[in-house]
């Protein structure tokens, strides 16, 4: 296709350029025999057409000289605008668009024009992700940080009873452990964005995996008289099996966390074509469906009273998300308010090396 664009512009331009010279060589030919007229001479033969000849030579290199200097103007104004909004990127001025017009958006320039107001927006995002981050890391840890330093000057009060000063005690310890939590997942998905975290895949049984992880954590499910219903096939899967572990353990907890006691959780597994399945639902809280749009966001709690209380620090699914990336896998969320949550995880039997996407 570009080969027959190439062509037809080849083409053009000689069929231009012909027109070009048919139109000089009329206006010089007009041009000349005025001036013939207003001399009084009119030379014949051999002189006229070399007369002819040089003025159409001139008209020409006149046109061609005047058409060089504009396009030459333009492509510096071109160039000096594109470098002046390079230079305003390098700044971190990232609201640049430029709105250059080039012939073809395939050429080069247009190549070039396209390409840095992609980076101008991507960079803006980045940037803007950014500053989210850090004012989000900066609010999570400020709320510990206030908590304890608040309750350890009221213990400073000599006439609290023994009774509430292991109170103030208590709720000083769960958010140092907050603290802890939250810089150690913090740690742990910068580790896994770096693209150098351990990546180690190898052949396992999923469905073994699976109960283990339930198993750990019966004595949580248990106490709040939560029903396990499981139907899992015999998958063999090829993964990292530690990062997998941190996969269903997160999400096992956070079913265990928010169903309430006498509740229920259906743990599925089943082999399609190439991918394996899991499903794992509860009969708890819920969400909207707002909160189903945000879940996998950093520092993102759909229940925010209930998250404090239990220490959550709202990393834990951004965590699994960047993992299940890792594996070239998907994640998904179906939900219904007050009633119950399904999270949905696919991932391939095979695997080769690990993807890290953009966060």
């Amino acid at each position: 296709m570009k080969k027959w664009v190439i062509s037809l512009k080849v083409l053009s331009m000689f069929i231009l350029f012909l027109l070009t010279n048919t139109l000089f060589a009329f206006i010089s030919y007009h041009v000349t025999s005025f001036i013939y007229d207003w001399l009084g001479k009119h030379p014949q033969g051999f002189w006229q057409q070399f007369y002819t000849v040089i003025g159409v030579f001139i008209l020409f290199a006149c046109t061609a000289a005047i058409l060089f200097l504009f396009g030459f103007r333009r492509q510096r104004n071109y160039w000096d605008t594109v470098v002046d909004a390079i230079g305003r990127i390098a700044k971190g001025d990232f609201n640049v668009k430029l709105d250059l017009k080039s012939d073809d958006d395939e050429d080069h320039f247009g190549q070039l024009i396209s390409g840095i107001n992609h980076m101008a927006i991507e960079l803006g995002e980045i940037e803007k992700m950014r500053q989210e981050f850090i004012s989000n890391v900066s609010h999570e840890i400020q709320s510990p940080l206030t908590s304890i330093n608040g309750f350890a000057k009221a213990l400073k009060n000599i006439n609290l009873t023994d009774e509430k000063r292991q109170h103030y005690l208590e709720i000083i310890e769960m958010e140092s452990h907050r603290l802890s939590k939250i810089s150690d997942n913090l740690l742990k998905l910068t580790s896994l964005e770096s693209q150098h975290h351990p990546f180690e895949p190898k052949s396992y049984r999923l469905d073994k995996q699976l109960r283990n992880v339930i198993l750990s954590c019966e004595p949580r499910w248990i106490s709040k008289n939560i029903e396990m219903e499981l139907d899992l096939e015999n998958v063999l899967v090829f993964a990292d099996e530690d990062l997998m572990n941190q996969v269903w353990m997160n999400l096992i907890s956070n079913s265990i966390k928010f169903t309430p006691n006498g509740g229920t959780i259906y743990i599925r597994l089943f082999k399609q074509n190439d991918t394996a399945t899991i499903s794992i639902t509860d009969t708890g809280i819920g969400m909207t469906e707002e909160d189903q749009k945000h879940i996998f966001e950093r520092f993102f709690k759909a229940d925010k009273s209930r998250a404090v209380s239990n220490g959550g620090s709202g990393l834990g699914l951004s965590i699994v998300q960047k993992i299940i990336d890792m594996h070239n896998g998907s994640i998904s969320v179906q939900s219904q308010l007050g009633e119950q949550t399904t999270f949905f995880v696919t991932i391939p039997l095979e695997q080769d090396e690990p993807v890290h996407k953009k966060p």
